[in-house]
């Protein structure tokens, strides 16, 4: 029999079978509250303190008051993987509006809901990160700052579930978006870079990327390497004609993309910077982050 998962909820631990949030809850009704996918390897948890402050940041974008301190944040975070007794794997952090009444007013919720779920978690097939992924261009545009900032992690995730089954029905397996104006914004999960002539570009935030926290990495890594990176505006037309691309994201982390269109990008096969990048990203996983057993 498998074992339980062990759920953080509203300041307990609870078996996966007793994790339970109201159907009044206004995250359930409305899409109101905000999440952070965070990865951990080797019994640490990679850039915690990055992404709490990334999911405060989405709270207050909201006017979502949350009880919890980033500090008890963080422990509760390290808490939940350690009752888990895992090493490696994904978490997921959740803070809902929490319970109110039929109706959009966040003020009839008196109290936000905090879960928090460690697990296991594999985003794309080895063959993928090995071969690297075919991406197709979709419909759906990434909304505005004046829609929908993009920086604000919500639970509403419409628009790119809609994206990605766009890119699934066209047969590939990463959609890439593109904003109002037809530049290049991001995939639906993950942020984009292309390499040519050995410097990397990525769209500006401007565009409507979202702050990637593996985005931030492979800024830091590229110096290290002595490779030029840049943000610039990016057409479909700059990833057909690229050397490499690459995408990134907690849950993908680093991984190739070697086909956008039909169009074959670069060689068709990983390269030379993107495996760099790939190499040094690995180790910095294993070797940093917030330990989970002390």
């Amino acid at each position: 029999m498998t074992k339980e998962l062990l759920i953080y909820l509203d300041g307990k631990l609870v078996p996966e079978s007793q994790a339970k949030v109201s159907v009044f809850d206004h995250g359930l009704l409305y899409g109101d509250g905000v999440f952070e996918g965070i990865r951990f390897y080797n019994g640490r948890v990679f850039r915690l303190d990055e992404h709490t402050r990334r999911l405060y940041d989405s709270a207050k974008a909201l006017l979502l008051n949350v009880t919890m301190t980033p500090e008890e944040m963080i422990r509760a975070t390290v808490e939940t993987v350690r009752a888990n007794e895992l090493r490696d794997g994904y978490i997921r952090t959740v803070i809902t509006r929490g319970v109110g009444t039929m109706g959009l007013s966040p003020y009839k919720c008196p109290k936000p809901s905090v879960f928090i779920i460690a697990a296991s978690i594999q985003l794309y097939p080895e063959s993928a990160y090995r071969d690297g992924l075919v991406m197709a261009t979709v419909a759906t545009r990434r909304p505005r700052h004046d829609i929908l900032p993009p920086q604000v992690k919500s639970l509403n995730y419409l628009n790119n579930v809609m994206a990605k089954v766009e890119a699934i029905q066209a047969g590939a397996e990463e959609g890439l978006m593109l904003n109002d104006q037809g530049l290049v914004a991001e995939c639906t999960g993950d942020n984009l870079f292309i390499v040519r002539d050995g410097a990397i570009s990525t769209p500006p935030l401007s565009a409507g990327a979202l702050d990637g926290i593996t985005r931030r990495v492979v800024f830091e890594i590229a110096p290290e390497l002595g490779i030029p990176i840049r943000e610039r505006d990016l057409t479909r037309h700059d990833i057909f004609t690229a050397d490499e691309c690459f995408l990134t994201g907690t849950a993908a982390e680093v991984i190739a993309a070697v086909k956008l269109d039909q169009r074959v990008i670069g060689t068709g096969k990983p390269g030379t910077v993107t495996q760099r990048v790939i190499a040094r990203f690995r180790e910095l996983t294993q070797t940093s982050g917030t330990p989970v057993y002390e």
